[in-house]
């Protein structure tokens, strides 16, 4: 099929559907291209066997996020305080037991959204007037004239404008562009690091909250590992009892039975043989995932050319916009990055046209 849009926006993540959501009132017709079978990239709440909600994607915001605050208001998406407790188990080192330490007064605590952060991207969804096409892979994007022609594994189509929202260094290295995008972005974005690239998010679900006893805690901080870092992950009402955090990101190359194992230990350490009695294990290693990560050619440092200047111009005669969250001025790598980035080719977009 070829068709000819105003706009294309290649993936439906949260840069991709608010891009959309602020051009709902234009005279526009728009496309988003999504690659997943599923819209959210990086955000992503799975919902264990048991029922109990986890963030396996981008989970925390805080006040200071005021483009991400601002539109989740403006959309009715609620946010409820990440609970955190007075104490926390800390694990300084290995050689030393680990201990129960006093958390000090927090004036910018975190949040989460209420109902799971997938819920603000099916909200999204719901409020955007454009077609939404999934597992469309985009394989090329060329130039002609006036317009620009975008292949995918499946069709292809014109538009008078894209925007892409995929991770630079993705873009770079799954997109053939015709003419050559220039040298110099080519360089920066080989050198973007790609947003939980490397992470491994981890939640298990249990029927009781131990973790919640006066005497202990579910906030974790270890410079052991392989944990560093878990918080209570209790749903909104209260009835559903998880821990949720982080894996070291060097233990992607074990198989998910070994890592469970890792976890168990380790929470053993903290709460005795209780953690065995757990009702849902589940992680999720980003750097499998296709359409986030892409493995590095040399050493890139964490946020490394994140908001960098580049991103903010166009490219191809005006015609291409690369968006994201690591392409933002403000926050880039969290999700007010993919919103404050959304913003701003979205006033680009009107300016053009």
């Amino acid at each position: 099929m070829d068709s000819t849009f105003d706009i294309c926006i290649i993936g439906g993540g949260l840069t991709g559907l608010t891009v959309a959501y602020y051009l709902r009132d234009q005279d526009l017709k728009v496309i988003i291209l999504e690659a997943r079978g599923r819209l959210g990239g990086r955000i992503e709440t799975v919902v264990t066997q048991d029922g109990t909600p986890i963030e396996m994607g981008a989970t925390w915001l805080g006040r200071k996020h005021e483009d991400l605050v601002v539109l989740a208001e403006e959309l009715g998406v609620d946010i409820i305080p990440q609970f955190m407790g007075d104490k926390a188990i800390y694990e300084p080192i290995s050689t030393a037991p680990h201990m129960v330490v006093d958390l000090p007064p927090n004036d910018a605590p975190s949040f989460r959204f209420k109902s799971g952060s997938t819920h603000l991207i099916d909200t999204l969804k719901a409020n955007v007037k454009c077609d939404i096409h999934l597992n469309e892979t985009v394989e090329q994007i060329t130039s002609e004239s006036n317009l620009i022609s975008i292949r995918t594994i499946n069709r292809k189509i014109r538009c008078r404008r894209v925007v892409s929202t995929l991770p630079p260094y993705l873009l770079k290295e799954t997109i053939l562009f015709s003419p050559r995008l220039p040298d110099h972005l080519l360089d920066v974005m080989n050198q973007t690091h790609t947003w939980m690239g490397e992470s491994i998010k981890v939640g298990i679900t249990y029927e009781h909250p131990f973790w919640l006893d006066k005497e202990t805690s579910g906030t974790i901080v270890s410079n052991v590992g392989p944990i560093p870092e878990m918080y209570d992950h209790t749903n909104h009402e209260g009835k559903k009892y998880a821990l949720k955090g982080f894996l070291q990101g060097n233990y992607a190359v074990l198989p998910q039975p070994e890592r469970k194992e890792l976890v168990l230990r380790q929470l053993r350490k903290y709460y005795g043989d209780q953690v065995d009695n757990y009702i849902a294990y589940v992680d999720r290693v980003w750097r499998e995932e296709k359409f986030t990560h892409s493995d590095y050619t040399s050493h890139v440092l964490p946020h490394q050319y994140n908001g960098d200047s580049n991103y903010a111009k166009t490219f191809m005669d005006g015609k291409l916009w690369i968006a994201g969250s690591e392409t933002a001025l403000d926050y880039p790598g969290y999700m007010n990055g993919a919103v404050s980035s959304a913003k701003r080719v979205y006033h680009q977009i009107i300016t053009s046209l």
